[in-house]
């Protein structure tokens, strides 16, 4: 008898028993906007921002309500204006280049690698073609961001981060959203922090703090921050930057906090669950694994490995006796979108030119959530099944050739 896994992909751990509290004193007092605090109440958020503020580094931060809108705010902040051009990787989610649409901005898709992380040779030949980047961290993968950085600061390209994959990673010791301008991050409930929707925006630039802020919809109230830079930083862009109400509210603040306190030992399970399943894989005939680089520290939440150059009816064979076994796979490589899942040419909204290399990835790229409510064992037996499946579906297809 085949072995069967039954745990379930997508639950997440409870809310901390001290977050639990903050939120029902909270509802109790009734004060949820981020700007009605009692006489020497600092709020929530405030100190949510603040304490976000110091984990990253960043002298400034803003938690609003979600990582999409994180996004747009940094793009409005850096310029971005409608029918702008904005670099931004064919490898993400549909919230990236949905915030750049939300714009009325056009995406310029960059490829992707093997290694799951932008194609910096592409983006060199690209780098002239908009003046900023929208990088996403897809799925935790960090490219190198050095050369990133080099490439872009030599053609003049801003660098927004989208790190929703990578909050508590880190390149060469420098936190994930520190490299550019701007670092945006999700607390959306499959994120490495649940406020079941949320977001947090990090940066060093005085103005452009401002900027956001103001756009969050401050009511020029910004002085009741305490990650913001001071009231003068706000003297002229008062007038002349329009209200795009995406405050977070003090009850998701109140549940954040706890977890953030808690944010580094969370990080380190999640990567312990992926080296299980990692090692479990190892060596699986026709199975690519993503090696990390030494460089990269990285968050493992999710786990993703390559079929390349698979017939498109074998991956999906193989997902379906997968999901008969009790193991949850996203293939990247389905002509439909399905799910969390898409591809850069399910977005219609924003037209690309061929990209077979990219494409070639995407058709044998199978991914999976790694939830911390799945024990070491757990993550074991998913390597078995997901092993046992793949090596089978290799077998039948070597027969029928």
């Amino acid at each position: 008898m085949s072995e069967r896994f039954t745990g379930n992909f997508t639950q997440q751990e409870p809310i901390p028993e001290e977050g639990i509290a903050a939120a029902v004193e909270a509802m109790r007092h009734g004060r949820l906007h981020r700007y009605n605090l009692a006489p020497g109440e600092a709020g929530e958020v405030a100190l949510l921002e603040e304490e976000f503020a110091a984990f990253t580094g960043a002298r400034y931060c803003l938690a609003v309500a979600s990582g999409g809108y994180a996004m747009a705010t940094a793009l409005r902040a850096v310029g971005v204006r409608p029918g702008d051009a904005v670099l931004s990787n064919a490898f993400t989610l549909a919230p990236v280049p949905g915030a750049i649409a939300s714009l009325g901005a056009r995406p310029i898709h960059v490829g992707v690698t093997e290694a799951l992380t932008i194609d910096l040779d592409d983006l060199a030949a690209k780098a002239d073609r908009a003046r900023v980047l929208l990088l996403s961290h897809m799925r935790g993968h960090i490219a190198d961001m050095d050369r990133l950085m080099a490439i872009c600061d030599a053609a003049g390209v801003t660098v927004i981060e989208d790190c929703a994959h990578t909050m508590g990673a880190a390149w060469r010791g420098v936190p994930s959203g520190r490299h550019g301008a701007v670092g945006c991050y999700s607390t959306q409930t499959y994120k490495h922090m649940n406020s079941g929707e949320g977001g947090l925006i990090v940066t060093d630039d005085a103005e452009l703090a401002a900027r956001m802020i103001l756009f969050s919809g401050s009511y020029m109230l910004y002085a009741r921050h305490r990650a913001a830079p001071p009231p003068e930083a706000f003297d002229r862009l008062k007038w002349e930057t329009p209200n795009v109400s995406g405050r977070m509210d003090n009850l998701r603040a109140a549940i954040l906090r706890p977890q953030l306190r808690g944010l580094r030992a969370r990080c380190a399970a999640w990567t312990e669950r992926y080296r299980v399943v990692e090692e479990g894989l190892r060596g699986t005939p026709g199975l690519s694994l993503v090696e990390r680089p030494a460089e990269e520290a990285f968050v493992g939440s999710s786990f993703q490995f390559l079929l390349l150059d698979w017939p498109a009816e074998a991956i999906a064979g193989l997902v379906a006796r997968c999901a008969r076994r009790g193991v949850e796979l996203k293939w990247f490589g389905e002509a439909e979108p399905r799910g969390f899942t898409s591809r850069y040419d399910s977005w219609r909204y924003a037209p690309s030119e061929p990209m077979p290399a990219t494409d070639r990835v995407l058709a044998g790229l199978l991914d999976m959530r790694l939830p911390l409510t799945f024990s070491l064992e757990d993550c074991a037996q998913v390597a078995r099944i997901i092993r046992a499946e793949v090596q089978a579906a290799a077998q039948g297809h070597q027969a029928a050739e």
